[in-house]
């Protein structure tokens, strides 16, 4: 491990070479993911075959033709990140692809609506010492410590905000692709392995990592983890469309295949009863797992269109989630059965997606715009305010309150995290 001074970042706003890394490798490295959705064609003319050839070794085709595109600047960066990555492309056939996705997919990113109000907030950034960690979840420990998986260098980050030192921690395995994080209640950090295939425990203060494979080859992307109050470790498989749990006493893990195909269960929150409750990306659904019989049960949303990612819970039970497909916000009642959206405010490409809730007040990120957003919605006015994101936040995936009201994000696209100060509420 390694001990190293934070500074807070600065931004030149220039686009964020992370940024491009993570969306078209790290975030996408998965094809499993993109099994069964359409693939938008290309357009016709010179280097759509290089394309079609040598884009699909890390991603499916809907990320280079994704609507928002991209600057000049922006794809020839993207060129020479995956040049560097490996991409099978001559150096005379790297001009032309480069050429045909500055003439086809150019930058149509739109920009944030920002909705004043009456709450203060400011928020600070930090960049984390590894360049291309790519923080993807942070966690706030319980001795106020920040956490975050640094999937992008293979390695785990802790970062003290009193004294803004940051500590990494490499992973044994390779290219293991640190996913979500969760502290249990002996300060032990456990944190998902999409790409590796397992669950992994790390003793902060020995550096000691264990590892929980998971039990066949055709399940070995664990998603989002959570500790029930009985200790228990549950956890989405978004590729593999299926939920886990583990026993950490006894290291057991079991899986759970869902009913409906290619659901990609994704955000995942804990009732006051105990019972799990996860977002399916993949469908119009959100699910919930009996932690006895592990059975699942599936609650179907009214609009045939929603896709739900990320998901939250009020102190009412009542669930939120992020429609990032849809640009909107949902709300759901497990008793009953009510279900309620609101359209983002940045409209239907703002692409809500790291959620989260502070007492009844639901934050949430925009993550389809320039810049990010910090959204406040109060469920009892159903009003919105949002802030725009320094930094630009590149794709804020997740976020995480403290004890104190506070908010903590990771700001992926420009390899930092962000601490949201909630002055007044």
């Amino acid at each position: 491990m390694k001990t190293i001074s934070g500074s807070k970042a600065r931004y030149s706003g220039r686009f964020s070479r992370a940024l491009l890394l993570l969306v078209f490798f790290l975030c996408s490295v998965l094809p499993a993911l993109s099994q069964g959705r359409p693939q938008r064609p290309l357009p016709e003319g010179t280097g759509k075959a290089m394309v079609e050839a040598s884009c699909v070794q890390c991603h499916d085709l809907n990320r280079v033709t994704r609507p928002t595109g991209h600057t000049p600047e922006e794809w020839q960066t993207i060129m020479d990140d995956m040049v560097k990555l490996g991409i099978s492309l001559t150096p005379e056939q790297i001009p032309v692809v480069t050429a045909y996705l500055v003439s086809n997919f150019p930058d149509r990113s739109i920009k944030a609506v920002l909705i004043p109000g009456p709450v203060e907030i400011s928020i600070q950034e930090w960049t984390v010492p590894t360049p291309g960690s790519n923080p993807h979840d942070p966690l706030v420990a319980p001795d106020g410590s920040i956490w975050y998986t640094g999937g992008g260098a293979n390695l785990m980050g802790r970062f003290d905000p009193e004294t803004a030192q940051f500590k990494e921690y490499p992973l044994k395995t390779p290219n293991s692709g640190a996913h979500g994080l969760v502290a249990d209640t002996e300060g032990n950090i456990w944190f998902t392995a999409q790409r590796g295939g397992y669950i992994g425990k790390l003793d902060p203060e020995t550096g000691d990592l264990k590892e929980y494979k998971m039990p066949g080859p055709d399940a070995i992307h664990p998603h989002t983890p959570l500790i029930d109050k009985k200790g228990i470790l549950w956890f989405t498989m978004s590729a593999d469309s299926m939920m886990g749990r583990l026993v950490p006493e006894t290291g057991e893990v079991k899986l759970v295949k869902t009913a409906t195909p290619d659901a990609h269960p994704y955000g995942l929150v804990i009732d006051s009863k105990g019972i799990p409750f996860f977002a399916m990306h993949g469908s119009n659904r959100l699910g919930s797992i009996d932690p006895a019989t592990l059975k699942i049960r599936e609650y179907v949303l009214p609009n045939s269109d929603a896709r739900p990612r990320r998901i939250a819970i009020t102190p009412d039970d009542v669930l939120w989630y992020s429609d990032d497909g849809r640009g909107a916000l949902g709300r759901y009642d497990p008793k009953t059965g009510k279900a309620s959206e609101w359209p983002s405010p940045s409209g239907p490409k703002s692409n809500p997606y790291a959620i989260t809730t502070v007492g009844n007040i639901v934050w949430y990120c925009e993550t389809g715009v320039k810049p990010n957003t910090v959204v406040r919605f109060d469920p009892r006015t159903e009003k919105f305010q949002t802030w725009p994101i320094p930094s630009g936040g590149g794709t804020v995936r997740n976020m995480m309150p403290t004890s104190e009201g506070n908010l903590w994000l990771a700001t992926s696209g420009v390899n930092g995290i962000a601490m949201v100060e909630v002055k007044s509420n």
